[in-house]
């Protein structure tokens, strides 16, 4: 599969918010394949966030929720939206940018690619990469934990070369469908197999943007009943020199500046919280 068969590239019209210059500013959602009217309802909440300027939204459905999704945020002011093309079922990740254009790249990700794909864009005359993850659940019975484990295993092989590709920082975000090892409390649901694909990151040079900011502060986490601490949505970063670009919903350190933008993780529930 070619990244043009993977990703369709969608145009949009005017924006609510104007994008920052020379700040990234990237907002990780979880669109729990939403219907048509819920997805539009979290197109209107994305585009009222001010810092949302690029987009990582995972588990976006194959449907018309999808669809609905998509057009919404073009309608909202994203004028560059990179989606799963029609050939993909189940669920995928989109990436969005209010003002920079993203250019579809391979991820090198061979499993389930629609729920890896990467970009690439420029800012301040920078090259920039993003990664958009989302990691299956553990599935039905019948096939219980395949289809992760083997997608962890695409991304793990992955993850070396795609920093490889740029000269500048690189951003890697969204759903891991697991929590960092050393989590208070314990959670024995996760395997050590899990454990091991959240170190794989930082094996291949990436820095826990969230770490970075707040060393000891425990990890936000999104409670379900019966379902403890799923999902984890990170932010991480490659950076080879230096980072310039300070602003992300989980935000890097300002290198040799000392400087920190805000990171927070706002567990209201939206408006769009019903079906």
């Amino acid at each position: 599969m070619t990244v043009t068969q993977q990703l369709s590239l969608i145009d949009s019209s005017g924006p609510r918010h104007q994008a920052a210059a020379g700040e990234v500013r990237l907002l990780v959602f979880n669109a729990q394949h939403a219907s048509p009217g819920r997805a539009r309802r979290q197109a209107e909440w994305i585009a009222a966030q001010e810092a949302a300027d690029l987009l990582v939204i995972s588990e976006v459905g194959s449907g018309p929720g999808g669809a609905a999704l998509i057009g919404a945020l073009t309608e909202r002011g994203y004028t560059s939206v990179l989606a799963p093309g029609a050939s993909f079922a189940g669920y995928g990740t989109i990436l969005a940018s209010r003002e920079v254009g993203l250019t579809a790249i391979p991820s090198g990700i061979k499993v389930l690619p629609h729920r890896g794909p990467a970009a690439t864009f420029t800012l301040a005359g920078e090259r920039i990469g993003l990664l958009g993850l989302y990691v299956p659940s553990r599935g039905p019975k019948e096939r219980r934990n395949e289809d992760k484990r083997a997608f962890q295993r695409a991304v793990t092989a992955a993850l070396p070369g795609f920093p490889a590709q740029f000269g500048g920082p690189v951003i890697v975000a969204g759903d891991l469908n697991v929590v960092e090892p050393g989590h208070i409390p314990h959670h024995a649901v996760f395997g050590d197999w899990e454990y091991d694909f959240y170190r794989s990151f930082a094996g291949a040079g990436l820095t826990d943007a969230y770490r970075a900011l707040h060393p000891g502060r425990p990890r936000p986490q999104l409670v379900r009943p019966q379902r403890p601490g799923l999902p984890f949505r990170p932010c991480l970063r490659h950076d080879p020199a230096r980072w310039p670009y300070p602003q992300l919903s989980l935000p890097a350190r300002t290198p040799g500046a000392g400087r920190h933008r805000p990171c927070r993780h706002d567990p209201r529930p939206r408006a769009d919280s019903s079906k």
